[in-house]
């Protein structure tokens, strides 16, 4: 019914209940009716809820037993509380009035359904069920709205001539359809609305057409917007495809591009650990070359020329009784002393660990023979080295700690040095110390090195030991060798 209607109906309703008051009682029926007629009235032309007015009346009706009057109360909450939900704000959040609408709703399908005629509830619940419909529709759930709006044409299917309601019908349902993204189902439902606008009876004014032409409209919009957003989402998603597409061959790229590198890396490692052997394998070979040439010379001095010299001086014994004693005796001093440092030569070259006394008997005798110059005094100090170690590691331990007395001899100008030799079980420590001149180790490098510090460090590493030294100018020098075994 739209306003017009609605200010016919409540003047014809004034008119006449002015007239009944004056002839007999007035009926709480009629007054309960009346006075729905009044909220709705104002409600229209106002466009304001009056919900509280619209509760009022009810629970006067209910008091009054008016169930029919009652069950359009509800009907009305209903539509009330769909139409105002965003802005009932006292009568709580958008979604609790979207529910108190459908409440409503159900509660005046319930009394018509109990309390009147089947042909007259059955065309109340049409456009009881398509209310809330809607209610579901703007809740954005497509679904339920689907499922009343289906209840909706049922029972349309068996009301004849409700034009109004079936004009509602398709228009929620192609609305709805719209919603679900089902754009062919909404356009037939909105093609069955024009088409039923134009069959409709002149006499049936009471259709808001306005009302149809803006949601006509508005779903119009809508499918149109629907099916941009929908090309967009399509150009985005390809878009973002792309994107991951882009970013995973580039990934792919570095992590081929990493991993060629780490190759690359670990063949040189390669190299390098190849030619360090091959360089261990050389200084090895070096090692066992200057052994053999020590002894195939020790062996030639001590049996050759030896034998040699022994020969001669027995030869100028014979002649003791001949003439020039002075000379003979010059002679054969000078024939023992080469002959003394013969032996002496021979048995320096022999002393290390290739006899049988082994490593510290070795490096004691060595200490001692150094020290009878009287110019640097050496002593040895030792731990744990009660049992011989492998012959190939003695020598070149040994050969090491010559090396380091060597250089101390050389440049140190020291008076007093001390070999340290500990056996720790896991590991040999070697440790020389004097008290020469020091110098700058920052200055030794690993490309230049003097003092004989190559080939101590090359005989270090070899046996996968760490040199250190320490060194002072005026302080000294000290020199640390962790050998493992």
């Amino acid at each position: 019914m739209d306003i017009n209607n609605e200010q016919k109906d409540y003047k014809t309703l004034e008119k006449l209940n002015n007239r009944y008051k004056g002839y007999a009682k007035f009926d709480n029926f009629e007054e309960d009716y009346a006075k729905l007629l009044y909220i709705r009235f104002l409600s229209a032309k106002f466009q304001s809820p009056y919900i509280s007015e619209f509760l009022e009346g009810a629970t006067q009706a209910k008091k009054n037993k008016n169930y029919i009057v009652l069950a359009y109360y509800y009907k009305l909450l209903g539509l009330k509380f769909e139409k105002y939900a965003n802005s009932l704000n006292t009568f709580g959040s958008k979604e609790n009035n979207y529910k108190k609408g459908i409440n409503y709703s159900i509660k005046s399908l319930e009394i018509y359904s109990e309390h009147s005629h089947y042909n007259f509830a059955r065309s109340k619940k049409t456009g009881i069920y398509i209310n809330i419909g809607v209610n579901y529709f703007f809740q954005k759930k497509p679904y339920l709205a689907q499922l009343y709006l289906f209840k909706a044409n049922l029972s349309l299917a068996e009301t004849k001539n409700d034009t109004y309601n079936k004009i509602l019908f398709h228009l929620w349902s192609g609305a709805n359809y719209s919603l679900l993204g089902q754009y062919d189902s909404a356009s037939k439902h909105l093609a069955k609305v024009i088409e039923l606008r134009k069959d409709e009876n002149k006499k049936n004014t009471s259709l808001n057409v306005a009302r149809i032409n803006a949601i006509y409209d508005t779903n119009e919009k809508q499918i149109e917007v629907n099916r941009n957003r929908n090309i967009a989402i399509v150009l985005g998603c390809s878009l973002m495809v792309g994107l991951i597409i882009f970013f995973l061959i580039q990934k792919s790229t570095k992590r081929k591009q990493k991993l060629a590198e780490q190759e690359k890396a670990l063949e040189s490692q390669k190299l390098a650990t190849v030619l360090k052997e091959q360089e261990l394998v050389t200084i090895d070979a070096m090692i066992a070359g200057q052994e053999k040439e020590r002894q195939r010379i020790a062996n030639d001095l001590h049996d050759d020329l030896g034998g040699l010299m022994a020969t001669v001086k027995l030869h100028f014994n014979a002649l003791k009784d001949k003439e020039s004693p002075e000379l003979y005796e010059k002679t054969n001093t000078l024939i023992e002393e080469a002959y003394q440092k013969v032996r002496s030569v021979a048995h320096a070259k022999n002393s290390g660990v290739i006899a049988k006394q082994g490593l510290l008997k070795a490096i004691k005798h060595m200490a001692d023979k150094v020290s009878a110059s009287n110019q640097l005094n050496i002593e040895v100090l030792d731990h744990g080295l009660d049992q011989r170690l492998e012959n190939s590691l003695e020598l070149t331990l040994f050969r090491i700690i010559q090396e380091l007395i060597t250089n101390v001899v050389k440049h140190a100008e020291a008076s007093e040095a001390t070999i340290h030799l500990t056996n720790h079980e896991d590991s040999i420590n070697i440790m020389v110390e004097d008290n020469g001149k020091g110098f700058n180790p920052s200055q030794i490098t690993k490309t230049k090195k003097g003092m004989g510090i190559s080939s101590i460090d090359k005989r270090a590493e070899h046996l996968d030991g760490q040199l250190t030294i320490e060194s002072e100018r005026n302080k000294g020098t000290t020199v640390i060798i962790d050998i493992p075994i």
